[in-house]
C-alpha cells in the first residue's frame, strides 16, 4: 500500500462506538455531602494506583487481556456526562472473584472474575458496577462519613478557606484495596447496581447479566467468591431489582457476548495467578508476558520497529473532523487536520512514505451515482492502479457502522517493512466502505503486516466501532 498510503493525506475520519450514542436513560447526579474535590479525588486516585501496582501482581498494558478490558472499560465510561473522570483499567492477576475502583478513576478487575463471566455482558456489568462507585463518588461519600467528626469543625472553615487540600492530600493513602473506605454501604451498592444497569443499557449489553453473574457468585459460594460479597454486600433482592429497573427501559436489543471475549476469556484461563494470602505475603513477582500483542518476534526489520512505538494503547482519544469523529490509541498520532485528508498511526507506524502500521480514511467519488457495492469495486480498481500489488481477498461483506450500511473487504498487499532477507512483508489490509450523504463514499483502510494484523485487530475494530458520520 505504499502508493495508497503517499495519498493518505487526502483522508476523512469519524468517531463515537456503534453504543456510544447519547445515554438513553439519564444518569443520576452524585449526591451527599462531601469534603473532597474533584481534582483531589484524582489526585487521590493517582496516589494510591502507585501503591497498587507496588502491593500488586497488575498485568502490563502490553498485555492482550488489559487492553481488552481498557477498550471495554472505555466504551462505558463514554455513557457518563461528560467530561468525566480520567478512568483507566488495569488487570491484578489474583484467583480470587473481585474488582474495586479507586476515586478518581482507577478501576482494577482481577483476572479470577474474567474467568468466571460467562460472556462479555457479565464483564461489562461488573465494570459498570465499578465506573458508578466512581461516577457516584460513593468512596469519597463514605470517607467524609467516617473523616467529618474525627476532623472536626476546623478543617470545614479550612474548606471554605481554601486551605484543606493538603490535610485532605495526608488521608489519600487511606484509599487502599481492603480499607474502610472502599468497602461500600448497602445503599451505595444498591446504587452502583442501578447506575451500572443504565450504564450497560446505553451501551447495549443486556443489564440482566449483572444480576446472573451475582446470582451466580452466591449460588457457587466459596472463598473465590467470598471477598467481592465482603467488598461488595448485597444490598437484597438484587436480581429483581435490577430486573424491575430494566423494565422500566425501552425495549432494545441487547449485545450479550463476542468472538473477541471469547478470545481472551481463554487467554485469561491461561495466565497464571495468585491467591490473596500470597499477594498479601508478596509471594509474586511483575513478570512481563514473553509475547505480548503487536510484537515482532525473533525476525528482524527495516523500518518500524515493535512495541512500545507500534504497541496501541488501551487509552483512547477523540478526534473531531469536520465530516466525522472517531477514537484511536492515545499513544498513536493524527497527521493532518479538522478540514483536510487524515492518518492514523504510530510514532514510528509510516516508513518511506508509506503506512505500514495504521489506519488511511479517505474520499472517493464514484463515476456515477451508484449503490454501495457498485461503488465500492469502483474504488478497489482505483486503489489497485496506484498500487497493482495490492489484491482483493474473496468477496465484499455487509457492514454497519453507527447505523451506516456498508461494505468490508480484505486486501493483501507489500508491506515498506522488509523482512532480514531485504524483501517487502507481507501486508494486510481491511477496507471499510460507507456511503455518505452527498454520494460520496468514505473508506477506511486498516493496514498492518500480515503477521500482526489480528494483534491490531480488536484495536482497528474498535475504531471502526467509534467511526460516526456527521
Amino acid at each position: 500500500m505504499r502508493q495508497t498510503a503517499r495519498t493518505i493525506l487526502a483522508i476523512l475520519l469519524i468517531s463515537s462506538p456503534a453504543w456510544a450514542q447519547k445515554a438513553n436513560v439519564p444518569l443520576p447526579k452524585p449526591s451527599g455531602f462531601n469534603i473532597f474535590s474533584v481534582d483531589q479525588e484524582v489526585q487521590i486516585g493517582r496516589q494510591n494506583a502507585a501503591q497498587v501496582g507496588k502491593q500488586y501482581p497488575v498485568l502490563p498494558d502490553s498485555s492482550p487481556i488489559t487492553q481488552y478490558v481498557q477498550r471495554l472499560g472505555h466504551s462505558l465510561t463514554e455513557q457518563l456526562p461528560q467530561p468525566t473522570y480520567p478512568f483507566q483499567f488495569h488487570v491484578i492477576r489474583e484467583k480470587d472473584i473481585n474488582a474495586f475502583a479507586l476515586p478518581g478513576g482507577p478501576v482494577y478487575v482481577n483476572l479470577g472474575t474474567i474467568q468466571a463471566c460467562s460472556n462479555e455482558a457479565q464483564l461489562a456489568g461488573v465494570m459498570a458496577h465499578e465506573i458508578s462507585h466512581v461516577y457516584m463518588r460513593h468512596s469519597t461519600n463514605e470517607a467524609t462519613k467516617k473523616l467529618a467528626p474525627e476532623l472536626g469543625l476546623g478543617i470545614f472553615g479550612s474548606i471554605f478557606g481554601g486551605t484543606a487540600g493538603g490535610q485532605l492530600a495526608q488521608l489519600g493513602g487511606q484509599f487502599v484495596l481492603g480499607s474502610a473506605f472502599l468497602k461500600y454501604s448497602r445503599d451505595a451498592e444498591s446504587q452502583a447496581d442501578h447506575v451500572g444497569a443504565q450504564i450497560m443499557y446505553d451501551a447495549g449489553y443486556d443489564p440482566f447479566q449483572l444480576a446472573l453473574f451475582f446470582a451466580k457468585l452466591d449460588e457457587e459460594g466459596g472463598s473465590r467468591g467470598s471477598q467481592f460479597f465482603s467488598d461488595h454486600p448485597n444490598p437484597g433482592n438484587r436480581s429483581e431489582a435490577i430486573r424491575t429497573e430494566v423494565q422500566q427501559f425501552p425495549p432494545k436489543q441487547f449485545v450479550t457476548d463476542t468472538p473477541e471475549f471469547d478470545h481472551i476469556h481463554q487467554l485469561a484461563m491461561q495466565e497464571k495467578t495468585y491467591t490473596a494470602q500470597q499477594i498479601a505475603n508478596g509471594q509474586f513477582s511483575h513478570e512481563e508476558p514473553e509475547a505480548g500483542p503487536n510484537t515482532n518476534g525473533d525476525r528482524d526489520r527495516e523500518g518500524p520497529q515493535g512495541p512500545p512505538s507500534l504497541g496501541p494503547s488501551g487509552n483512547f482519544r477523540s478526534f473531531e473532523h469536520n465530516a466525522y469523529r472517531i477514537t484511536y490509541p492515545e499513544n498513536w498520532q493524527i497527521h493532518g487536520d479538522a478540514d483536510s485528508a487524515v492518518t492514523i498511526a504510530p510514532r514510528d507506524g509510516i516508513a518511506n512514505d508509506a503506512v505500514a502500521v495504521g489506519a488511511i480514511i479517505n474520499n472517493f467519488q464514484p463515476e456515477h451515482s451508484t449503490d454501495i457495492g457498485t461503488a465500492t469495486q469502483q474504488l478497489i480498481a482505483s486503489l489497485q492502479q496506484s498500487n497493482p500489488a495490492l489484491k482483493q481477498m474473496g468477496n465484499a461483506e455487509d457492514v454497519t457502522v453507527n447505523k451506516v450500511h456498508g461494505k468490508s473487504v480484505d486486501m493483501i498487499g507489500k508491506s515498506p517493512l522488509t523482512g532480514s532477507d531485504g524483501q517487502p512483508e507481507r501486508e494486510r489490509d481491511w477496507l471499510v466502505a460507507l456511503p455518505a450523504q452527498d454520494g460520496s463514499v468514505i473508506y477506511v483502510i486498516f493496514i498492518a503486516p500480515d503477521q500482526d494484523f489480528m494483534n491490531l485487530r480488536p484495536t482497528f475494530e474498535q475504531m471502526l466501532r467509534t467511526l460516526h458520520l456527521k
